[in-house]
């Protein structure tokens, strides 16, 4: 299951747009990555308040998004000003709708689920993803400070905090899981943090022929 979303309400509630409103960095090279594949639409597991929908709207993309938080979908609207559709609930109960789309875009989410849950919303995200559409994670790297703290659940896997479990991926770990989804490649990639520091990431590509 996703990690607790009762959490995710009070991170929004309490912080609001706590990341700031500007993109990430690689939700910037997924636009160029689905602008030179001719994408049309993308989905957005894990949509949050919506920051990391902008470089698709821009770039005249229809976005999609999933989002658990009811306070994150609404602060997307209240304080991004998007409108774009967002279906309630977590990604766990995908499918949404019975639509394919170009691109698939999931920042900060996969590695937040447990084993059965991360198979299954790589399996969802393929089954919606169009002849020669791609997809772009972004997951935590092993390099993390936080990797290795606090209570063990698996391998790779801990709970660093009361309630927030990430599994930490390295080039092993990504070819295993996005092997079969015709993995292209996987990119070291470091993400601005709210409190000014830089946590090393993994940007993962995918391409369906």
């Amino acid at each position: 299951m996703i990690a607790m979303p009762h959490l995710w309400e009070t991170v929004f509630a309490k912080h609001k747009t706590v990341w700031g409103s500007e993109p990430t960095r690689s939700a910037l090279l997924a636009r160029d990555l689905f602008v030179e594949r001719g994408a049309r639409s993308v989905l957005l597991p894990g949509a949050g308040y919506g920051r990391n929908a902008k470089p698709f709207l821009d770039a005249g993309m229809a976005v999609t998004g999933i989002e658990v938080s009811e306070t994150a979908i609404a602060l997307a609207r209240s304080q991004l000003g998007l409108d774009f559709p967002i279906h309630h609930g977590s990604v766990t109960d995908m499918p949404f709708d019975d639509r394919t789309y170009d691109a698939v875009f999931c920042f900060g989410l996969l590695y937040l689920l447990d084993p059965p849950a991360r198979t299954k919303l790589l399996a969802d995200c393929a089954r919606q993803l169009a002849p020669n559409g791609a997809m772009v994670f972004t997951l935590i790297a092993k390099d993390a400070e936080m990797y290795g703290r606090g209570r063990k659940l698996g391998d790779d896997w801990y709970e660093t905090e009361p309630g927030m479990r990430l599994f930490f991926y390295d080039e092993v770990t990504v070819e295993r899981d996005f092997g079969p989804y015709g993995l292209v490649r996987c990119t070291p990639i470091d993400e601005p943090m709210h409190n000014g520091t830089l946590r090393p990431f993994l940007h993962v590509v995918c391409t369906r022929a």
